[in-house]
């Protein structure tokens, strides 16, 4: 029998759930009445004009328009502020970092890439990039519920740091910290993850993966990284470094010290080799990874042969090691992102011939290849979720400020 003591927690854990919902249900259907977040909600309506009540208190939601449907007078919507809290999510590969800002309805104010050497820069003077990048969106912004930063490699999510990135050549680089320092923002409120994780989540909350719970999501990139989701939940630890899967062994040197990983033949470095001569646009450093994929898909569109026949190569080698992974994991869909996605017309079907030639999962049907709806915004957008996230599964984070009249 739960002691006396128990019970304020009990009731407080249920009171933050059930605010909890009601903040999910705004972010999924828009503006709602009472009547409609307690049908949604299978709260009584007055329970949910007392939830109601504390989210204006903490300024997590306001008056919107009039329901007019149902029966009786129309009835007073309720919506997320869209001014207040706001998630950062920071993104760092070897040719560029990034930000991007939410809202707490999840719709981006803020899109930044900056195409840089971040390997030649070092850890620390990409810590000093990532810092200038928050300084600049916080000034921007009102409260900033909290940071994300998306590395692609191993991170210890518990102390913010990152274990390894082979591309980038950081190993222990105490990134949570380092940012804490520079931008003065509490160390509790900033998460690091793995830049595939957090696309896969994002795909998973409100793109291509929406609505399924077995998912691969391959990033494309410099190197090549996955986001795992098994039975709706995110397989952590290194799944995300699938691009270090030894597929040739005798292959291409990698960064990583070995010798033929999956990212050797399917990263954007051999691919664009491939494609075109060292002085090719393609090969230009000052412009970033989607620029340089948005003139490779318009010489596709043009017919232009060579490109065609690296794009069946390509589709080939990423094909090998999907096929491995859908023989461990047996997703639903295979989500193509990063450089993948805009070029996924071409991809697909090279990638659908080598399932079928080397996965036994082909046999029931395999897994359907999509691309990515989120495209080059999925790592950014994935991070700055992440940095929102402790808010809306507690919404009491918020402190409470004068209320706003939400009429009833």
């Amino acid at each position: 029998m739960p002691q006396p003591s128990d019970r304020p927690t009990d009731r407080a854990g249920v009171r933050r759930a059930n605010l909890a919902l009601l903040v999910r249900l705004l972010r999924r259907h828009g503006g709602l009445s009472r009547a409609q977040l307690a049908t949604l909600s299978g709260l009584s309506k007055a329970t949910v004009s007392g939830l109601v009540a504390e989210l204006e208190i903490r300024e997590l939601v306001q008056a919107g328009g009039r329901h007019e449907g149902g029966q009786g007078r129309p009835g007073q919507l309720v919506e997320l502020r869209p001014r207040g809290h706001w998630g950062i999510g920071l993104e760092v590969d070897e040719d560029h970092v990034g930000v991007t800002v939410l809202d707490l309805a999840g719709t981006a104010t803020t899109r930044r890439r900056a195409a840089c050497d971040v390997r030649a820069l070092g850890a620390e003077r990409a810590l000093d990039e990532l810092a200038a990048l928050v300084l600049a969106a916080r000034s921007e912004v009102d409260d900033v519920a909290g940071i994300a930063v998306a590395v692609p490699g191993l991170v210890d999510t518990a102390t913010g740091a990152v274990r390894l990135a082979p591309g980038l050549r950081w190993r222990g680089v105490a990134l949570a910290d380092g940012l804490a320092a520079r931008t003065g923002f509490p160390l509790d409120r900033i998460v690091v993850g793995n830049d595939a994780n957090f696309a896969a989540l994002a795909e998973a909350d409100d793109g291509a993966a929406r609505g399924c719970s077995d998912v691969v999501f391959l990033h494309g990139g410099m190197g090549v990284g996955a986001g795992l989701i098994t039975g709706g939940g995110l397989i952590g630890g290194a799944a995300g470094e699938v691009g270090h899967l030894s597929l040739e062994p005798t292959g291409r040197p990698c960064v990583c010290g070995r010798r033929g990983c999956w990212q050797t033949a399917v990263g954007i470095d051999p691919f664009l080799h491939s494609l075109a001569g060292p002085g090719d646009l393609v090969h230009d450093p000052s412009l970033d990874l989607a620029q340089r994929t948005a003139i490779v898909r318009r010489r596709a569109q043009d017919g232009d042969r060579r490109v065609l026949g690296a794009l069946v190569q390509l589709g080939a080698a990423l094909g090998h090691g999907v096929a491995v992974l859908a023989d461990v994991l047996d997703p639903r869909i295979v989500v193509l992102g990063g450089y993948f996605a805009p070029l996924c017309e071409w991809l697909a079907e090279p990638v659908r011939a080598e399932l079928a030639a080397r996965s036994v999962t082909a046999e029931t049907g395999g897994p359907r290849i999509v691309a990515s709806r989120l495209g080059f915004a999925a790592v950014g957008t994935g991070a700055a979720q992440a940095a929102i996230r402790p808010l809306l599964d507690d919404p009491t984070l918020a402190p409470a400020g004068a209320p706003v009249s939400v009429e009833a």
